[in-house]
């Protein structure tokens, strides 16, 4: 099903300066599951273009960190990481805990529906990976994955972990998208 990339929320992220129509997915779910407070460090997996994390700035005046594969134009405040969230030198340049890791990732798609799937498996559980070592107890995780059978997996290794688990779509996800989130608040070391 072909989608209309000039819907209205594209259009209203260019009136109101995002980057991007995703910012807001994160704006409903942070709003709904209070996954940011004002001071909260956070950790943007997967942030190019950058629309996550202005919404994050607008949330927070704690430290924020992005990585991504592609660069993206600066943000004032913001620490930006290129690179491969599973590349050892990335990992290793992410110093400390945070109060809140957010993961938009994504695989660049193929259009081979179980391919794509699997990547994107891949790339979110990677993100869990990174939550478990750099999250402050009681810190909130956010998660993009393509529905699949491993969506259930991935929900199944994160619950232990949470005191709150659920699976969420927001309204501005287009219709007819495969991705789902993963909410996951009060983290237990």
């Amino acid at each position: 099903m072909a989608y209309n990339q000039k819907d209205y929320y594209f259009n209203k992220a260019k009136k109101e300066g995002f980057r991007a129509r995703s910012s807001y997915k994160l704006i409903e779910i942070a709003k709904k599951y209070q996954l940011i407070q004002k001071n909260d460090a956070v950790l943007d997996i997967g942030c190019a273009p950058g629309s996550w994390l202005q919404v994050i700035k607008q949330m927070t005046r704690g430290r924020i960190v992005g990585v991504d594969l592609v660069s993206i134009k600066p943000i004032e405040g913001v620490t930006f990481i290129q690179g491969d969230i599973e590349d050892t030198e990335v990992k290793k340049q992410l110093q400390g805990k945070f109060d809140v890791i957010i993961s938009d990732i994504a695989p660049k798609t193929t259009g081979m529906r179980e391919r794509d799937q699997a990547i994107s498996y891949i790339l979110s559980r990677e993100s869990f990976l990174i939550a478990k070592k750099h999250l402050n107890t009681n810190g909130n995780f956010l998660v993009k994955t393509f529905q699949s059978q491993e969506t259930e997996d991935l929900v199944k290794e994160i619950k232990p972990h949470f005191s709150f688990v659920k699976r969420y779509s927001p309204q501005s996800t287009r219709q007819g998208s495969k991705e789902i989130y993963i909410v996951a608040t009060g983290f237990k070391l």
